[in-house]
């Protein structure tokens, strides 16, 4: 789905994945990646396709994705849940690992990446242990600020503002210089009113996507609206 609404769709051939993840690069191109693989010996686990869905690029990020975005430079940030701890990392392309938490004493002790969003070239993040919100931007130092929610799936920043979607709720709140202040508390809901239940999501800015029901519906929560 494009920002404004209209849906594209594309084929793409020998796809591995059993558990996919997919993103697109800024240049048309696609990425799917399986969240579960075999270890650094599994160069399938990342597919590059062109924009004609044909795969060109293979290559592995590690075990156990709890998410995989692409940001607008077209660099792939990876957050990895307790399986296999090694928090999150960026990678270009092309398979080459350009930075990762584990390496960063600013990002701290991260053992699962609850929640992932991509906005701009950098990402913002709510991991396991301590769930603080983490601002991580290529080049520059890792921002902490102490968080509100433990154990958000999701979240979505616009400006200072930043809502945290939490086992049904949406959690309101604002950003200061070194911790995040709780606003308000919503519901989050279908389009008719009802409870959303289980579900996907993937986040960008201020978008959280969110799929639902047996027919994999999908509905936008936007925290700029």
């Amino acid at each position: 789905m494009t920002d404004d609404g209209a849906v594209e769709t594309a084929e793409l051939s020998a796809v591995r994945a059993r558990w996919p993840e997919l993103d697109r690069l800024p240049d048309g191109r696609f990425v799917v990646a399986s969240s579960r693989c075999d270890g650094d010996e599994d160069t399938g686990q990342v597919q590059i396709f062109d924009t004609l869905g044909r795969e060109y690029h293979a290559f592995s990020v590690g075990d156990a994705i709890q998410h995989l975005l692409v940001d607008e430079a077209g660099d792939l940030w990876a957050g990895h849940f307790d399986e296999n701890p090694l928090g999150i990392r960026r990678w270009s392309a092309t398979g080459e690992l350009l930075w990762a938490s584990e390496d960063d004493p600013g990002a701290g002790w991260i053992t699962d990446c609850y929640a992932l969003n991509v906005s701009g070239t950098g990402v913002w993040a709510c991991p396991y242990v301590d769930f603080p919100l983490l601002e991580i931007r290529p080049g520059q130092d890792v921002r902490r600020r102490t968080g509100i929610v433990g154990g958000a799936d999701s979240l979505a920043v616009h400006g200072e503002r930043v809502a945290f979607l939490d086992h049904g709720r949406i959690v309101h709140g604002e950003m200061t210089g070194s911790s995040v202040e709780r606003r308000d508390v919503a519901r989050l809901t279908r389009p008719e009113g009802g409870p959303v239940g289980r579900r996907r999501v993937a986040a960008r800015g201020s978008r959280v996507y969110v799929g639902y029901g047996p027919l994999a519906d999908w509905g936008v929560f936007d925290l700029s609206a």
